[in-house]
């Protein structure tokens, strides 16, 4: 089948498309009886397991005290029993090495008996500890190609569950990921360490306030995942999309997203059938999923979960994820996450909404109706201003990647500065502590109320500050929320880093409040003093106007806070003292550890655009040279012919065909020696300069001559599906 016929295929196949899947009956198996049902959650743990057993389990889940291994074989055994109940065969160590994606190697529950049958078998220690091959997965050169081995732990903290496929099930255990030496190749194991590290601060810091309570502080995440979902024979007749996952080519549609009329608009029925699919799936695993709705650009929507701890919000975000993928093909669609698939529309994020509490304590972050009075609430937000403004440069890290590049300040995320709105009423409290008139600061956050000028409805209770979009870090009532992570990428890292952050800030506010106390200042004073120095020493971190103005950018430059606009620029961060010196201190990674991730990162936005770029090349001499070489000798032979009869022929389109196609050629000649250059540097930050600031501009200039030409050339010879049918097409 030809490229041409392929794009003629995905058309004729949205117009006859007829669902396959049968209709869900959402009456006869409601959500509420089907939610959780393949988790080995608690309620199942409780049924099952015996009563000793049980307990010692829940002591480690909920307080975090060290499993006893000898209660392993009995766990082994029920949730053998449980899952083989529900048809499963074998089971995987679900676990995320450092290429950002979820793995899993599948084993058998059955074993030979010696006497020609089989057993089902599932010990303890099979369940604690898995030996996954571990030589392919990067690790940047903590350990050589030929140093094999690699072990998977098992995550007591996120429950088993059941995955369906449709020939049977199998057991998915979370776990984590480490070399024979104990180094961590995954993000999980960073991601709990870092909790650890929170909790121990965030408790100093409570028993000054005298806050007495036995359960750990905890981070907590919501996740919210934006994602495109076009059809999926657009996708098989862009090779692009295919292996990039973005579209290199593509002139923009007459209509984009201009007329704001996608954002929450009415979904389209094809869609939404899968996207009930989607949810039904992840109801079953226990996946709190609650929003759904279109997104800003055509043919981009978002699923969100409610909150959850944030080692389980990152487990349920991968599932979620891989859900979307997976129920996308019986609906005849693909689903793309990738940050910007398309040029000219909004891009996909997946916005954290972060904050660290406990069941007895609720939200640290929550100012209560008195912020200026809520001591307790202040001193936590002073630590979160004090983490962004030292550790901006790592946060920004963290979300670093080829793809989120094209996102990050292009006026639908935010930029690439790391900054925090605080809104105007929090940011006059901290502002009166710093002209030392605290008994001045604005009064409680009760709320306005909103007159709507209908008689007949009641006003409506205003919140004490709007939201700002704009801002990468941003206060959002009890909770933060950092809306610069790119939908592809795992939540982990950032997570992990915000716990560090946050560890690092408490427990300098508690060094600081401790020295305080011991000098013979009233508790009272010392808290006066933490919040003013904090305010004195970081307020420039503090932003509440728009992120995308020129002037906030000259004005972040003014007041020092870095401007990271590019993946190698941001990578540089992860290894700068201050850095290595908290994530050593919380006993996250190591110096190490730190390197390592820096060069797998350095090595994977080489390979992500030289990958693109090869495209660009291949796309390019074998889709849109042919059609427009056709074009202009289709153009060419009618201007001879009417020539010659005496007629006279406008040659402006052949001019500026045969213009675009030599500026194109030599575009990609250009981009070619490019890549030969490229490939002599490796994967370091030489290289990933070069592919930064040479190559990507000359596959943009490729793209631009060969998008020209797209406006240009005959609509039957041009082979490729235009973006007008790909966003536009249900």
């Amino acid at each position: 089948m030809s490229t041409r016929s392929a794009r003629q295929s995905a058309i004729e196949a949205i117009t006859s498309y007829r669902p396959e899947a049968a209709p869900l009956n959402f009456v006869d198996t409601k959500p509420t009886d089907i939610f959780a049902c393949n988790v080995f959650n608690d309620r199942v743990m409780r049924e099952r397991l015996p009563k000793s057993v049980y307990k010692a389990l829940r002591k480690t889940i909920e307080f975090g005290q060290r499993m006893d291994p000898a209660i392993a074989d009995t766990v082994a055994a029920v949730m053998k029993d449980w899952a083989i109940e529900k048809g499963a065969t074998h089971f995987t160590h679900i676990f995320y090495p450092l290429t950002g994606q979820t793995a899993e190697k599948h084993d058998s529950f059955l074993m030979p008996d010696g006497a020609g049958g089989v057993i089902a078998e599932f010990s303890g220690s099979m369940l604690i500890r898995g030996e996954p091959d571990a030589s392919s997965f990067p690790s940047g050169g903590l350990r050589s190609t030929f140093e094999a081995r690699g072990y998977t732990a098992w995550d007591v903290t996120s429950p088993a569950y059941i995955m369906e496929n449709p020939n049977g099930t199998f057991l998915c255990i979370p776990t984590m990921f480490l070399s024979w030496t104990g180094v961590a190749l995954d993000k999980k194991t960073p991601l709990l360490r870092s909790a650890q590290a929170m909790n121990r601060q965030a408790h100093r810091v409570l028993r000054l306030f005298g806050e007495d309570t036995d359960l750990p502080i905890l981070s907590y995440a919501g996740l919210e995942q934006e994602y495109f979902c076009i059809d999926h024979n657009f996708n098989f007749a862009r090779p692009d999309l295919q292996i990039a996952g973005r579209s290199l080519f593509g002139a923009r549609p007459a209509k984009g997203q201009e007329f704001s009329d996608q954002y929450f608009g009415v979904i389209p029925q094809r869609v939404l059938s899968y996207m009930m699919e989607v949810e039904r799936e992840l109801y079953k695993l226990g996946v709190p999923v609650r929003t759904r709705h279109n997104e800003a650009a055509p043919s981009q929507y978002e699923i969100a979960p409610l909150y959850e701890v944030s080692n389980l919000a990152v487990d349920h975000n991968h599932i979620i994820m891989s859900m979307l993928r997976n129920v996308a093909k019986r609906y005849g669609l693909k689903c793309l996450l990738h940050e910007k698939p398309f040029a000219g529309v909004n891009g996909s994020g997946k916005h954290v909404n972060y904050s660290i509490g406990n069941a007895e304590l609720g939200s640290l972050f929550d100012p209560g109706e008195t912020p200026h009075a809520n001591a307790k609430f202040l001193v936590f937000c002073a630590a979160m201003i004090r983490a962004v403004h030292k550790f901006g440069g790592l946060l920004r890290a963290t979300v670093a990647s080829a793809s989120n590049d094209h996102r990050l300040g292009a006026h639908e995320a935010p930029p690439a500065i790391m900054s925090i709105f605080l809104g105007d009423q929090l940011t006059e409290v901290f502002e009166a502590f710093r002209a030392g008139r605290v008994k001045d600061a604005p009064g409680g956050s009760k709320r306005r109320a909103l007159n709507l000028g209908v008689d007949t409805l009641p006003s409506l209770p205003a919140d004490p500050g709007d939201r700002n979009r704009t801002s990468p870090v941003a206060f959002t009532g009890n909770r933060f929320e950092f809306r610069a992570l790119g939908s592809s990428q795992s939540a982990a890292g950032s997570i992990t880093a915000l716990n560090v952050m946050m560890a690092d800030s408490l427990g300098f506010a508690a060094d600081w409040l401790e020295k305080e106390l011991a000098e013979g200042k009233s508790f009272n004073a010392a808290l006066e003093s933490f919040i003013t120095h904090v305010i004195d020493e970081h307020a420039a971190v503090i932003f509440n106007g728009d992120g995308y103005s020129e002037v906030w950018h000259k004005e972040a430059r003014r007041r020092g806070l870095p401007d990271l606009r590019t993946t190698p620029e941001a990578l540089a961060e992860l290894t700068k003292p201050e850095v290595i010196a908290a994530y050593e201190k919380a006993g996250v990674l190591n110096r190490a550890e730190l390197k390592a991730r820096q060069e797998i990162y350095l090595e994977q936005y080489c390979k992500t655009v030289r990958t693109e770029a090869s495209l660009v090349i291949r796309m390019a001499n074998t889709s849109i040279f042919p059609a427009a070489m056709r074009y202009q000798g289709e153009l060419a032979a009618t201007a001879a012919g009417l020539q010659s009869i005496g007629q006279e022929f406008r040659t402006v389109t052949l001019d500026e065909i045969t213009r675009n196609l030599r500026h194109m050629q030599d575009a990609v000649a250009q981009l070619e020696e490019a890549l030969r250059v490229a490939d002599t540097q490796g994967y370091g930050f030489e290289a990933a300069r070069n592919y930064c600031n040479e190559v990507l501009p000359l596959m943009l200039n490729v793209r631009h001559y060969a998008d020209q030409l797209e406006t240009r050339v005959a609509d039957d010879l041009w082979s490729l599906p235009t973006y007008q049918e790909i966003l536009f097409g249900k």
